[in-house]
């Protein structure tokens, strides 16, 4: 199975803020953040593995800057490491000056997705190809944030979590 890179998964999804998406203090409801990040999500892994995925989790969400009402927002999710049959998927949130047009960050969260065949077993995916930086700072991170869930989860030992233990070393 060829790797893929970061790039090749890349998903950008724009949509306005409107009225009926806001709470009393006239910004984006949280959950309905949430629901977009997941489906720009959940396009990047389906690009990455060309297979049906599913959540698995959420595993990092920050809600750094309000979103408010008619504000342009971009969410935009790019797998940043695949494991045997999960994918890491990166999102970063950009708001959009209404008068300058300049962008700024307001969120990014960390899911976690799957890919699994037609009868829903997991099913492999292929490997990240990091080229920029960044990538690779989030394809080197993503693998201590798996360590990390597995550690609590008791799905390993503190021996095994290798690269958690290289950062106190």
């Amino acid at each position: 199975m060829k790797g893929k890179t970061p790039k090749q998964s890349k998903t950008i999804l724009t949509d306005m803020v409107l009225p009926g998406e806001t709470n009393p203090l006239n910004n984006l409801f949280g959950g309905e953040l949430l629901a977009r990040m997941d489906r720009a999500a959940s396009i990047a892994a389906r690009r990455h593995s060309r297979r049906i995925v599913v959540t698995a989790s959420v595993n990092h969400v920050a809600f750094n800057r309000a979103v408010p009402l008619g504000s342009v927002v971009t969410v935009e999710a790019k797998v940043s490491r695949a494991f045997k049959t999960s994918m890491e998927v990166y999102i970063d949130v950009w708001i959009e000056d209404r008068e300058s047009g300049e962008r700024t960050q307001a969120n990014e969260a960390i899911y976690t997705f799957v890919a699994v065949d037609e009868t829903g077993r997991p099913i492999a995916v292929p490997e990240v190809i990091p080229e920029t930086n960044l990538e690779k700072e989030r394809f080197d991170a993503a693998l201590r944030r798996k360590q990390l869930s597995l550690l609590l989860a008791g799905k390993i030992k503190p021996h095994q979590a290798t690269e958690l233990k290289a950062l106190f070393e």
